[in-house]
């Protein structure tokens, strides 16, 4: 059984409006030249443990430009390093240490206890994996090598479902198509008019997910719009206080 989208006239002509209207966005404009142009990109296992404690630091929690959580993550030099991590003999301890000096952050317990389990999993020979499938998406990108490799990440690290994985892939330039979706994303599409009420509850569900990603993906197809470019205009459609400076990562 195959569903069919079919996207009007009148369907492409709104979201081309509302493109229009965000696109000139510093965060649109960082993810063009990151995802599209591939400017800056950074495969070390430096870049990645960020990137990774970041998702798991904005599970559940408000990440706009004036937010708590963007504050921490823009701190120079970053909390919390690959490097320094990985030589603590009490990880997680030292994870809680720095996580409780930043008031305002939530579940510090629980993502303490995730980056002591990733960063074990990664040294215990994940690396290798990894930047492997990582090396491939960046020659090809397709909705099958993109959805292909945040399955694989899901099911290897704690903490990062069907949002969180993509989150991940797409904050390292790695993805087009797809993108994570959010409570944003889902407001956006039941106000824009997708033929089926959605709700974010349902989004741990990887196929409920893969079903709101294609429909998302058609719209976009048929607007001319890549999905990360889309997701970034939509993101920041809702905080229009992103300057280069607060940019996240």
């Amino acid at each position: 059984m195959k569903l069919h989208w079919e996207i009007e006239e009148s369907d492409i002509q709104k979201i081309k409006k509302f493109f229009n209207k965000n696109k000139d966005n510093p965060f649109v404009l960082e993810r063009i030249n990151r995802n599209l142009k591939k400017k800056n990109i950074n495969l070390s296992k430096n870049a990645f443990f960020k990137t990774m404690v970041v998702c798991l630091l904005t599970t559940q929690q408000r990440s706009g430009p004036d937010s708590i959580v963007t504050k921490f993550i823009n701190k120079k030099p970053f909390p919390l390093q690959y490097e320094d991590c990985k030589n603590q003999n009490n990880l997680k301890e030292y994870v809680l240490n720095i996580l409780n000096s930043h008031s305002g952050l939530r579940r510090k317990n629980r993502i303490a206890d995730e980056i002591v389990t990733n960063l074990q999993i990664l040294e215990h020979g994940l690396w290798e994996t990894i930047f492997k499938r990582f090396k491939n998406l960046l020659s090809n990108n397709s909705v099958q090598t993109e959805r292909e490799t945040a399955i694989f990440i899901s099911k290897n690290l704690k903490g990062f479902g069907p949002k969180q994985s993509r989150n991940l892939l797409q904050s390292l330039g790695l993805t087009i198509y797809e993108i994570p979706i959010d409570s944003r994303i889902i407001k956006w599409l039941n106000e824009f008019g997708f033929p089926i009420k959605l709700t974010s509850i349902a989004l741990s569900d990887h196929n409920y997910y893969n079903f709101v990603s294609d429909g998302f993906q058609e719209l976009c197809k048929s607007c001319g719009i890549k999905p990360c470019v889309m997701d970034a205009v939509i993101f920041s459609s809702y905080d229009n206080h992103w300057t280069e400076e607060n940019v996240v990562w």
